[in-house]
């Protein structure tokens, strides 16, 4: 049996959050643009649903602003600590160019983050996810799915 991946290796690998061995990313490269958020209904290793009621990755928005506000304070810290800031010479102007192409480029990855980090709060982990079938979601509508 293969030892289960951490918490966090988990969400950085975008695995669900059930079996932590499918992957909840129909493609890999997230800087497709076409497909890079294209999700599998449900995991293929466990069936697992990955949208669980209408309108579920609505909350990610939240995820996805602290996520960027962790990676904005802590370029803003690496920054002080690296270069220092001061007025006479702009660098604080430098580091608001830096920091929002670093923001832009990753933004893809943000938002698989995010969604990652939102099914794992509504979809716990299951050691014995074998033997137990993924719980069945009744708020879940194919008319509206993928509405996002």
């Amino acid at each position: 049996m293969p030892k289960a991946s951490t918490y966090l290796t988990n969400i950085l690998q975008l695995q669900c959050p059930r079996c932590r061995e499918g992957k909840l990313f129909k493609g890999k490269n997230p800087y497709n643009f076409k497909t890079f958020m294209d999700m599998h209904d449900a995991c293929p290793v466990c069936q697992q649903p990955t949208e669980i009621e209408v309108g579920f990755y609505y909350g990610t928005g939240y995820v996805s602003y602290a996520l960027t506000v962790a990676l904005c304070v802590s370029t803003f810290v690496a920054w002080y600590v690296l270069i220092g800031f001061s007025f006479s010479e702009n660098a604080i102007f430098y580091w608001l160019g830096a920091n929002a192409v670093l923001i832009l480029a990753m933004q893809p990855l943000l938002m698989r983050f995010s969604r990652a980090v939102w099914l794992s709060w509504f979809v716990k982990y299951d050691k014995h996810w074998k033997k137990h079938a993924p719980e069945n979601y009744e708020r879940v509508n194919d008319q509206f799915k993928h509405g996002w």
